[in-house]
């Protein structure tokens, strides 16, 4: 119960405060050190000239050992929390919450509608390059609108609700492993040819850590959307992510975005160009509407706003289960 109690404090925290950029400023994210870390594992034993099936393996190996040295940080954190009383539990909320992303997620949304509304395309595709991968310049207004409602979507299940869900499984080893996997994911999880030997296991991992929180995602967006739209905006993006979610590249993106395209109406995901190449999808919500706008970005945050509200009440239900 004590990690649901912090869990539910530093949901409170992070959706109020967030990530303040004074502070990071200053000090380095942890997730930043990771990426340190992984990229010094990649550099090291990732080496073009080793057959594939020696890359597949170092691969294997420099995953389980990050993993492992997460876990064991997060262990070591938890034991000396553990023996500060008050101090210890404030300390904890506020290390879950720096690996939490509610308000960043959602500034960094908002900003998209705000760069459209005030610098016109231009200042969407600026503002959105920040948060997809994809060029920018290939992106016209509904495309850039699309864009970030799809990342807002899919990173509630990978920002907020699995690392959440981790934590209150296995407290801050959980936490930590996980966001030390996502972040693996995030660098090396790629298929080109550097990385598509080596990173193949952070991938698969990372899949897998990441299936019950995105099925999870999916079922809060549906009930974000009763609250902001009613029960028939419910029915529509539950039905649209389980009739959709499949059509995604990702066993796991389609889930929260499946569910938002049925929120809104819009179709989702389908082609994209990433780097000067064109990546064929197929569409979530292909009935749905293309033509999304500002207007479209500031209800989808309705939506997530609400949803947040209901991982926030699902923590609250599972104290009030533990006593």
């Amino acid at each position: 119960m004590s990690h649901l109690v912090v869990l539910l404090v530093a949901l409170i925290l992070d959706r109020v405060i967030g990530d303040p950029d004074w502070l990071w400023r200053q000090l380095s994210h942890p997730v930043v050190l990771f990426g340190h870390a992984i990229a010094f594992a990649e550099r090291r034993f990732n080496r073009p000239a080793d057959a594939a099936a020696t890359r597949r393996l170092k691969g294997q190996i420099a995953i389980a050992g990050l993993l492992l040295a997460a876990a064991l940080c997060g262990w070591a954190l938890a034991r000396v929390f553990g023996g500060m009383g008050m101090v210890g539990l404030v300390l904890e909320v506020l290390v879950v919450s720096v690996l939490l992303a509610q308000k960043s997620l959602a500034d960094h949304v908002a900003a998209v509608a705000t760069g459209l509304r005030e610098n016109g395309l231009e200042g969407g595709r600026k503002a959105v390059s920040m948060i997809v991968g994809r060029d920018p310049e290939a992106l016209d207004q509904s495309a850039v609108c699309r864009a970030s409602i799809e990342s807002l979507a899919e990173n509630f299940s990978d920002g907020i609700v699995a690392p959440a869900l981790w934590y209150a499984v296995f407290g801050l080893p959980g936490l930590l492993a996980y966001k030390m996997l996502n972040t693996a994911d995030s660098m090396i999880g790629h298929l080109d040819e550097r990385y598509t030997d080596f990173g193949r296991a952070a991938a698969k991992l990372d899949d897998l850590a990441n299936w019950p929180a995105s099925r999870l995602s999916a079922m809060l967006i549906a009930a974000g959307a009763g609250l902001v739209k009613g029960r028939g905006a419910m029915r529509q993006a539950a039905g649209t992510a389980l009739r959709d979610s499949g059509l995604h590249r990702s066993p796991n993106a389609g889930w929260p975005e499946a569910a938002m395209a049925g929120a809104l109406g819009l179709a989702l995901a389908g082609p994209r160009r990433y780097h000067g190449e064109l990546v064929m999808e197929a569409s979530l919500n292909a009935s749905g509407s293309t033509q999304a706008s500002a207007q479209h970005i500031l209800e989808a945050l309705s939506v997530y706003q609400r949803a947040l509200d209901c991982l926030a009440m699902l923590v609250v239900a599972g104290i009030l289960v533990s006593f």
